[in-house]
């Protein structure tokens, strides 16, 4: 066997380094979704000088580049704060906040398209607001925002492809490892798309299926 051959154990580290971008995509997403939504309800609430941080903050995240802020928190960290952060928490931190900018901004447009004459309707009947975030802000908001927040996870599960560049062994860099031994980047780099293709239609499917029931749901509901 030459020492450019593909042998049955690429397939091991493909599948290796497919699970280590599932893992943080999955893990950052969740950290993300809480945040942003937390964020959005902060928002939601008025409160003065911390509504204003966070929209500096997301806006701040969201048109700069993911490679940028990945540097950022990796090199500059350790540097301006004296400690040591591994490739791993680099790319868990900057996942997380960048989803958390774009979480941020779905949510806050999903409560604004939720029209006023609801709201003081509510009000009128006694509601308190949290009762109206509760009852009548969430359950619409969510349905207006889960297309684009599913076309959100799916670009951010494309977007774990850059951690490779801070040392992190994933599919991208275990590409990169066979492609320099076998010198066969046609074959080595159409097997990793179609990984990333099929982890992506996987994430769309689940997250049309959840859509479907969620507008289901509050269809039913009459909202």
């Amino acid at each position: 066997m030459r020492f450019t051959d593909f042998t049955a154990f690429d397939l091991v580290l493909l599948a290796q380094g497919l699970g280590v971008n599932l893992a943080l995509f999955l893990g950052t997403s969740l950290i993300g979704l809480v945040i942003g939504i937390a964020w959005a309800i902060v928002r939601y609430y008025c409160v003065p000088v911390l509504s204003a941080c966070i929209t500096f903050f997301s806006e701040l995240l969201k048109n700069s580049p993911v490679l940028v802020q990945l540097f950022l928190v990796f090199f500059g960290l350790p540097g301006l704060l004296h400690i040591r952060v591994t490739p791993v928490t680099a790319a868990a931190i900057t996942l997380s906040a960048n989803t958390a900018a774009f979480v941020y901004v779905i949510a806050v447009s999903g409560i604004e398209s939720i029209g006023r004459d609801q709201l003081e309707a509510a009000r009128v009947f006694g509601l308190s607001r949290r009762q109206v975030l509760r009852h009548i802000v969430a359950p619409q908001a969510a349905a207006f925002a889960v297309g684009p927040l599913i076309a959100l996870l799916v670009n951010q599960l494309q977007v774990t492809s850059l951690i490779s560049v801070i040392g992190v062994v994933d599919l991208t860099k275990i590409g990169n490892i066979l492609n320099m031994r076998t010198l066969k980047p046609f074959v080595v780099w159409t097997a990793v798309g179609l990984l990333y293709f099929a982890a992506a239609k996987l994430v769309a499917f689940v997250g049309s299926r959840f859509e479907k029931r969620l507008r289901a749901h509050s269809a039913w509901r009459g909202l």
